[in-house]
């Protein structure tokens, strides 16, 4: 029996817009010899993934850390000239301040069980996003607390630890197939991938296109 969700949060929650995560772009795009728009996010992706990998235990870093870190990188391999501080301070009020997606606010209010947001993101910003949405959830989990980012099985051990539930008594539902599902998976957890855009089809685990649909689903378990 279900007794909990854990939930991601950037690409769950909140989406990858937004008029801060566009200025973000558009400044270190033209500030730099990046091409292109679209070759600075997945530059930004990559080298971001990169980093949250390789932080764990004593070489951890947090998000504003890594920030920080990759800025001064683009300064170096791609000749970024901005304000590095009033970059980094557009990618804060991202974390905390972007869109939700629609079906976001409904889940939280249809769904009947206590919600864990499982998050690379730091704390704080999570908790300024549910004050300004007017969301509740019964723990945040993120990065910072455990000093390793998803998909490794530490976070979501010590989700389990914190909800005091077993593997089987929790749902981990994202946006990722590495970070949410192999995740999840690896710390025995059923994961569910919301694929908002409909590309994923005949997956051996189960798959959603709005987060309600996963409502029904939750009472089959």
């Amino acid at each position: 029996m279900i007794k909990a969700v854990f939930l991601d949060y950037t690409g769950t929650i909140i989406q990858e817009k937004g008029e801060d995560l566009e200025k973000i772009v558009s400044r270190i795009w033209k500030n730099s010899r990046i091409e292109t728009a679209e070759e600075t996010i997945k530059l930004w992706w990559s080298l971001l993934k990169t980093m949250e990998e390789k932080s764990c235990g004593d070489t951890f870093m947090t998000e504003d850390e890594i920030v920080v870190h990759l800025l001064e990188k683009l300064g170096r391999e791609v000749g970024l000239t901005d304000n590095f501080s009033e970059l980094h301070k557009l990618f804060q009020r991202f974390w905390a301040y972007a869109p939700l997606f629609d079906d976001a606010k409904d889940f939280f209010e249809q769904c009947t069980l206590p919600i864990y947001i499982i998050t690379n993101n730091g704390t704080c910003y999570v908790e300024k996003c549910l004050k300004h949405n007017h969301l509740k959830a019964a723990g945040i989990i993120s990065g910072e607390t455990v000093r390793a980012y998803k998909p490794h099985k530490e976070v979501f051990s010590y989700a389990l630890k914190q909800s005091g539930l077993s593997p089987k008594e929790v749902v981990h539902i994202g946006d990722s197939v590495i970070s949410d599902v192999t995740g999840a998976s690896a710390a025995g957890i059923t994961p569910i991938l919301i694929d908002r855009k409909q590309r994923k089809q005949d997956l051996e685990y189960k798959v959603i296109h709005h987060l309600t649909d996963a409502l029904p689903y939750l009472k089959t378990l």
